[in-house]
C-alpha cells in the first residue's frame, strides 16, 4: 500500500517571499535533462520546487513528485513510488510495471525504469519528475536505476533531484555535456532584500535595516535559521538586543533557536511536539494513538497555522510532517527529557500501523521500540506481503538481519527465510549457520511433526541450491531428493523450489531424462501453487534439457510455450523471461539464424544482468560471444567471453567458472593465441575436481582441443573416445555431435581420411534430423575439406550410411563455411606480416613435413620450429597446421 502523501508536493503559502531570480533560473534550464538542487537542510529547497511545480501545472504540464525517505532504499519500494507518482500525473502509465511488482519475483529497478522510459517517450506533453530528499537514498541498486533513468531520459521529461548532498550519479559527465542545471546554497541563500521581505512581511517583525543586515550576516542567508530567529523574536520587546546576542555557527544557531521556540510553547503544544516527533509522517488518528488525546487534527492545523515547522502533505490537510531539522531536534530533546517514553511511543505507532494494514511501517517502529518479539511476529506476516509477492528481498534481509538470533530461535521458520533470501541474493556462503539453527529447532522434542518436516525439508532444498552453485551437483541431487521426501504435500511452494533444485542438479550431472521428469513435476507444482516464476523457470530449464538431448524441434516448441506463458501472465519484465529469450537465442544460433539469435540473446542478457542471475549470465554471454565470433567480430566475441569469466568468478560457482574458462580456451585457440589458451587450460584444470559429470564433458573436450592444436592427436583421440562413451550413455546427443565432429577433424589431421569421413558422417546423421548447423560449422575452415570428402564419398557410394545424408543439408553447411572463410580471408589483411623464415616453415607444413623434417631441412632446432609455428598460428588466427594452411591459401600466401 502506497502512502499517497509521498506523491504530493507540499502546498505553498500565500505569504511566501517572491524570489523571481530563482524561478527564472529554473525556467532557463528546462531544456536540460537534470536540475540538481543541492544544499544543506533548511535552505528552502522543497519550498522552491513546490513553487516551480505549481508554475508547471498552471501551464498544463504534468508533475510527478516523490518525497523520499529511508525505506525507499529498497529498490522495489522506490520503484513502487516512482510508478505511483507517474500514474498520479499521467493515468495509465506503468501498468506493466505495476503487474511485475505484484509478481512472485521482482525484476531489477533499472530494467523496470527502462520500461517506464519507453512509455514516457509517448507522452503528448512534457512532464517533470521530482525526487525530493534524495540525500536519504544510499542504496546502490537505486542509484544505478536513477543513473539509467538519466542516461535514457526522453526529451519530453525533465528530472529534478533535491537533497542535502550531491548524489553519487554521473554529475561530471552531465555537467560537461551541458545537460545539468545546478541550484546550490549560494543561490538559495536569502539576499538582503529577500531577508528583509521575509522578516518584515512574512513574519510581521518590525526590525531596523541594521538588525536585518546583522541577522542576514549571522545566518548567512539560511532560511531555517531566519525563520527560527523570527519565531524567537515575536514577543520580544528588545529585538535589537536579541540580534546582538545572536551568534555562532549554523548548528549552534539551530540549537539556540530551537530551545527558544520550544521553551516558548504552551505545555500542551510542547508535549504534542515531543510525543509525535518519533513519526516520519503524521495524521490525526495516528497522533491521537501516541498522545492518548483526541485533538490531533486541531493540533496539526494549529502547528501549521503558527508556522511551527510542519508541512502539509496533501490538499485535505490530513497528513503532515515536521521539517527534518526540527524533527531531529525534537527527538533529541525527547530522548533527553523522557527516555522511558521513547520505546512506548514507537510501540503505539507500531500498533496503529498494524491495525491499519501498514506492516512495513509497523515493523520499523517495532525495531525502534525496540521490541524484537513484536518485530518477529510482524515480520512473519510482512514477508508474505513484500516477498515473494512483491520481491522486496532487500527489505526482508534488512528485517531478518536486524533480528537477534535468540528471537529467531523462537520462530525458527525465520532462519529458513533468512537463509533462502541470502542464497537468492548470491550470498550462499552465509546460509549454513542459519540452516543449522533451523535444524536444531526441528530436533526439539516439543516441535510439531509438520514443523519438523518443513524445517528439515526447506533446509535441504536451500543446501541443494548452494551445492549446485559450488559445483557439487551430485550432492545437490541428493539434497533435493531428500527435501522432496520430507516436505509435507501441502507445502506446494517449497516443493516447487525443491523440484527445480533437483532438475537443475540432474541436468548438471548429465542425467537428462531424470532432469526432465523433475522439471515436469516443478511445472505442475508451480501451476497448482499459482507461482508464475517457479512455473516459468521450470519450463525453460526443461527446454534446455531437450536441447541437450539433441531434440531441437521439441526444445523450440517448449521455448515458444514459455514465451507464450510470459505474455499470458503479463510478466514480460520478470528475470525469468530472460531465460526464455536466452533459450530461444541459443536455439536460433544453432540453426544459424544469427540476426534472430542476437536479438533474443541481447534481450535475455539484459534481463539476467539487471537481475544479477549469475549462471544465466554466463550462459548468455558465452552464446552471445559465439554469435559475435560467427559474424567475424572477434574483439566483440572476446569481450563477451571476458564478461562470462568475470561473472562466473564473481559468483564463486566452480561449475560456472569451469564452463566460462573452457569457452575462453576455445576462443583463444581459434584466434591463434596458443600460449594464452594453454595457460587458461591449466587454470581450468584446477576446477575439474569440483565439477560434475556434465562439466567434465566440457573440460575434457577443451583438453582434447588443446591437444589437437599441439598435434598430440593420439592423446586427443583417447580423450574424445572416453567422452563419446559418456555422451552416448547419458543421452547427451547434442554433445555427442560435437565430440564426433572434433574426433573426425583429429583423424583427418592424422591422414586417416576414410575413418575421419566415417566419423563425421555419423555426426551428420545425428545432426540433420534436428537441423544442427553451428555445431559443425564452428569447427572452422578445416571442416570444409572434410565435408567435401563426405560429399564425395556420398556421391560415389563408397561409405555405408553417407547416402542417407541429403545433398541439401551438406550444401547448406558447406555454403556457411565458405561464406565465413571469405569473410575471414579475402576481406582481411594480416595485422602482422609473416617473416621469410615463417613463410618457409609455412610452405613446408603445407607439403606435409613434420617438425623434425622441417628442422633438418632448415638447419634449426625442433624448439625453434615450434616457435615459428606458434608465431604462424598467432598471425594467421589458426589453432593448428590444417587451419594455418587453409587460412594461408585464402590469403594467397601459398602458391
Amino acid at each position: 500500500m502506497l502512502v499517497m502523501t509521498k506523491l504530493h508536493a507540499p502546498k505553498t503559502r500565500t505569504n511566501l517571499v517572491a524570489r523571481p531570480r530563482l524561478r527564472e533560473a529554473l525556467g532557463w534550464n528546462e531544456g536540460r535533462k537534470l536540475t540538481l538542487v543541492s544544499a544543506p537542510a533548511g535552505f528552502g529547497k522543497t519550498t522552491l520546487l513546490a513553487e516551480w511545480t505549481e508554475d508547471w501545472s498552471a501551464q498544463g504540464r504534468s508533475v510527478a513528485w516523490v518525497s523520499l525517505d529511508e525505506s525507499d532504499n529498497d529498490p522495489s519500494r522506490f520503484l513502487s513510488y516512482l510508478v505511483g507518482a507517474l500514474q498520479a500525473a499521467e493515468g495509465g502509465i506503468g501498468e506493466g510495471v505495476v503487474a511485475s511488482l505484484r509478481s512472485p519475483e521482482i525484476p531489477s529497478v533499472e530494467m523496470l525504469v527502462g520500461a517506464l522510459v519507453n512509455e514516457l517517450v509517448d507522452l503528448p506533453q512534457g512532464i517533470m519528475v521530482v525526487l525530493d530528499d534524495y540525500h536519504l537514498i544510499y542504496s546502490e541498486p537505486v542509484q544505478e536505476a536513477v543513473t539509467y533513468l538519466i542516461e535514457h531520459l526522453p526529451e519530453n521529461v525533465h528530472l529534478v533531484i533535491s537533497g542535502r548532498t550531491d548524489p553519487p550519479l554521473p554529475l561530471p559527465k552531465l555537467r560537461a555535456q551541458g545537460q545539468m542545471a545546478e541550484i546550490r546554497a549560494a543561490e538559495l541563500r536569502f539576499t538582503s532584500d529577500e531577508a528583509a521581505a521575509f522578516l518584515r512581511d512574512a513574519m510581521a517583525l518590525a526590525l531596523s535595516d541594521s538588525d536585518i543586515v546583522a541577522l542576514g550576516e549571522i545566518t548567512e542567508g539560511w532560511v531555517a535559521a531566519l525563520q527560527l530567529a523570527a519565531l524567537s523574536m515575536r514577543d520580544r520587546l528588545d529585538a535589537s538586543g536579541f540580534v546582538e546576542s545572536f551568534s555562532g555557527s549554523n548548528r549552534h544557531v539551530l540549537d539556540f533557536l530551537a530551545d527558544e521556540v520550544l521553551a516558548r510553547q504552551p505545555i500542551i503544544v510542547r508535549d504534542f511536539l515531543l510525543a509525535t516527533s518519533v513519526l516520519g509522517r503524521m495524521t490525526a488518528p495516528l497522533c491521537d494513538a501516541l498522545t492518548g488525546r483526541c485533538d490531533g487534527q486541531i493540533m496539526l492545523e494549529r502547528l501549521e497555522r503558527e508556522n511551527l515547522f510542519v508541512v502539509a502533505l496533501d490538499d485535505e490537510r490530513r497528513w503532515y510532517r515536521y521539517h527534518h531539522l526540527f524533527a531531529d531536534f525534537l527527538r533529541e530533546r525527547l530522548g533527553r527529557e523522557k527516555p522511558g517514553l521513547v520505546g512506548e511511543l514507537h510501540l503505539r505507532a507500531s500498533g496503529w500501523y498494524e491495525d491499519n494494514g501498514l506492516l512495513p511501517e509497523a515493523i520499523d517502529h517495532a525495531f525502534s521500540a525496540p521490541d524484537h518479539e513484536l518485530a518477529a511476529r510482524l515480520i512473519e506476516r510482512g514477508i508474505k506481503e513484500v516477498w515473494p509477492r512483491r520481491g522486496e528481498i532487500p527489505t526482508v534481509l534488512r528485517w531478518l538481519e536486524a533480528l537477534p538470533a535468540g528471537t529467531k530461535r523462537r520462530r525458527p521458520r525465520l532462519f529458513i527465510e533468512h537463509a533462502l533470501a541470502l542464497a537468492v541474493s548470491d550470498r550462499p556462503g552465509d546460509v549454513e549457520p542459519l540452516l543449522q539453527e533451523a535444524e536444531r529447532a526441528a530436533s526439539d522434542a516439543t516441535a510439531d511433526e509438520k514443523e519438523r518436516q518443513f524445517l528439515w525439508g526447506c533446509a535441504s532444498a536451500v543446501r541443494s541450491w548452494r551445492a549446485r552453485l559450488r559445483g557439487d551437483a551430485p550432492r545437490a541431487v541428493e539434497l533435493a531428493r531428500q527435501s522432496l521426501s520430507v516436505l509435507p504435500t501441502e507445502d506446494t511452494p517449497q516443493r516447487t523450489f525443491a523440484a527445480i533444485c533437483l532438475g537443475e542438479a540432474l541436468r548438471t550431472t548429465g542425467e537428462l531424462a531424470a532432469a526432465s521428469e523433475a522439471f515436469a513435476e516443478a511445472v505442475e507444482l508451480g501451476r497448482s501453487a499459482g507461482h508464475v516464476y517457479g512455473t516459468l523457470i521450470a519450463m525453460v530449464w526443461q527446454a534446455r534439457v531437450q536441447a541437450a538431448q539433441g531434440r531441437l524441434r521439441e526444445a523450440e516448441d517448449s521455448f515458444r510455450r514459455a514465451q507464450r506463458f510470459v505474455t499470458e501472465q503479463g510478466v514480460e519484465l520478470l528475470p525469468a523471461a530472460g531465460l526464455a529469450h536466452l533459450g530461444m537465442g541459443s536455439l536460433l544460433y544453432e540453426r544459424n539464424d544469427l540476426d534472430g539469435a542476437e536479438r533474443e540473446l541481447e534481450e535475455g542478457v539484459d534481463l539476467a544482468e539487471r537481475a544479477r542471475e549469475m549462471s544465466n549470465l554466463v550462459w548468455g554471454y558465452i552464446t552471445l560471444s559465439r554469435v559475435k565470433r560467427a559474424r567475424g567480430k572477434e574483439e566483440d566475441a572476446l569481450e563477451k567471453a571476458r564478461e562470462a569469466e568475470r561473472v562466473a568468478r564473481t559468483s564463486g560457482a566452480d561449475l560456472e567458472i569451469a564452463i566460462a574458462t573452457a569457452w575462453m580456451v576455445r576462443l583463444r585457440l581459434t584466434r591463434g593465441e596458443f600460449s594464452e589458451a594453454v595457460a587458461l587450460e591449466q587454470q581450468r584444470a584446477a576446477h575439474t575436481k569440483n565439477a560434475a559429470d556434465a562439466a567434465r564433458v566440457v573440460d575434457r573436450l577443451t583438453s582434447a582441443r588443446v591437444l589437437h592444436a599441439q598435434d598430440r592427436h593420439d592423446e586427443a583421440l583417447a580423450l574424445l573416445e572416453e567422452l563419446r562413451g559418456f555422451a552416448e550413455t547419458s543421452g547427451i546427443t547434442g554433445g555427442l555431435i560435437e565430440i564426433l565432429a572434433l574426433q573426425a577433424l583429429v583423424l583427418w589431421a592424422k591422414n586417416e581420411k576414410e575413418q575421419a569421413v566415417s566419423t563425421l558422417t555419423r555426426a551428420l546423421l545425428l545432426a540433420e534430423p534436428e537441423a544442427f548447423v553451428r555445431t559443425i560449422v564452428d569447427e572452422g575452415a578445416a571442416m570444409g575439406d572434410l565435408l567435401s570428402a563426405v560429399l564425395e564419398f556420398r556421391q560415389s557410394g563408397r561409405l555405408e550410411g553417407a547416402g542417407q545424408l541429403s545433398t541439401r543439408y551438406l550444401a547448406e553447411i558447406l555454403a556457411t563455411l565458405a561464406q565465413e572463410a571469405r569473410a575471414l580471408g579475402a576481406s582481411e589483411r594480416l595485422a602482422e606480416p609473416l617473416s621469410e623464415r615463417e613463410l618457409e616453415v609455412l610452405a613446408l607444413i603445407a607439403a606435409g613435413e613434420s617438425n623434425r623434417e622441417i628442422a633438418v631441412r632448415l638447419f634449426i632446432s625442433i624448439s625453434t620450429v615450434k616457435t615459428h609455428l606458434n608465431n604462424l598460428y598467432r598471425k594467421l588466427g589458426a589453432a593448428n597446421r590444417t587451419q594455418a594452411v587453409t587460412r594461408a591459401r585464402d590469403l594467397n600466401l601459398l602458391r
